[in-house]
């Protein structure tokens, strides 16, 4: 199929990429099946690899792609520990557990969200009980359903967008926007109103690989928020969880941490008054392990430029053709926002992740050792 699509990243090259490192590497692979395509026709999957004994007590699980197209910085960070584990082995009760591209079908499309314009970082609830009510969310809406990308109904979304933003300032009005909203599919961080496919998979795999362990340590891989080039290492929970204190020990410094829920706040760029996060769907799982859930935040550009295209993506979705040159232009726009071009940037987020990865694994040697 010849499409106007980019080509030149794509789910399938970074797939490959990661199974042939996982190959290399000895690894144990399990393949969940996504129900929908790519833009090329290809199939797509959440493809699980486990480095070490799978009755391992002690375990580091590495996730990318929740938000889709920020995977292509997870993945390569995957594919690239793979090669370096390659040539170790590690202690008969420690595993490394690699969960390539939870959201493939986001990452395939270059969008942050999934298949049903669900942000997985608002996806994590019960929805058993009431969702979440953002009612400020309702007079912000129309600026995200706009029909036009360049006109008059676009200049009327952008004036109402900035006259907020003029009276309340840019934080407030993200507090908003990024708190996740339930009521609109068609809207900017949707939350859903059913548990997606991607978490339901995630518990899948949760259950199936890590419901024997006694500790684990889950980092949960990001790009966006931040300043340029620098990885944020981040714990993020409802409240204050029991391994909490052992996760400040071992980071120190390095690690922020972050409470979320209506009310908060956060001066990092993540959004500290959503709910359904991932890290707190881990410790909701998994709720007999010692279990620490980090978050690697990879700062990319200002967020006022990656809201705009953002935007733009999200009148692609909702009105453009996905396969015009136009498509073509905000999808590379959207890439460059998440996966910065620039080798600079891509080598130090990787040497800073191995870092990270790095010291988690030496504590969970120490932790195995008798």
């Amino acid at each position: 199929m010849t499409t106007g699509f980019p080509s030149h990243r794509s789910f399938a090259h970074q797939r490959e990429q990661f199974l042939a490192a996982a190959n290399e590497a000895g690894a144990q692979l399990h393949e969940y099946l996504h129900p929908l395509r790519g833009p090329f026709g290809e199939a797509l999957s959440t493809d699980v690899a486990l480095i070490g004994n799978p009755q391992a007590k002690h375990l580091l699980v590495a996730l990318s792609g929740t938000h889709g197209v920020e995977g292509y910085y997870g993945s390569d960070c995957q594919r690239q520990w793979l090669d370096d584990l390659r040539e170790r082995s590690l202690p008969e009760d420690v595993a490394v557990l690699m969960i390539h591209l939870i959201n493939p079908w986001g990452t395939a499309w270059m969008r942050r969200v999934n298949e049903d314009n669900i942000d997985l970082n608002r996806n994590y609830l019960d929805f058993n009980q009431a969702a979440p009510d953002n009612q400020p969310y309702e007079a912000l809406h129309a600026i995200y359903t706009c029909d036009q990308l360049r006109g008059p109904h676009r200049e009327q979304a952008d004036a109402l967008l900035n006259e907020r933003v003029q009276r309340e300032g840019w934080s407030a009005v993200m507090s908003i926007v990024e708190a996740g909203q339930y009521r609109h599919p068609d809207g900017l961080f949707y939350g859903g109103n059913a548990a997606s496919w991607s978490n339901r998979t995630l518990h899948r795999i949760l259950q199936e690989h890590l419901g024997h362990a006694s500790s684990v340590m889950c980092f949960d891989l990001h790009t966006g928020a931040g300043e340029y080039g620098h990885p944020m290492l981040m714990t993020i929970a409802q409240a204050p969880y029991p391994a909490l204190k052992d996760a400040q020990r071992l980071f120190g410094p390095w690690l922020y941490t972050l409470m979320t829920g209506a009310g908060s706040h956060s001066d990092t760029g993540v959004a500290a008054t959503a709910t359904g996060y991932t890290s707190q769907a881990i410790i909701d799982a998994l709720p007999q392990v010692q279990l620490m859930p980090f978050v690697i935040e990879c700062g990319t550009y200002p967020g006022e430029q990656i809201h705009t295209v953002l935007r733009d993506d999200q009148w692609l979705h909702l009105h453009g053709d996905l396969f015009s040159p136009e498509a073509r232009q905000i999808k590379l726009k959207l890439l460059e926002q998440f996966f910065p071009a620039d080798p600079d940037w891509q080598e130090l987020v990787w040497v800073r992740t191995r870092q990270i990865w790095e010291r988690a694994l030496e504590e969970l040697t120490k932790s195995a050792t008798p």
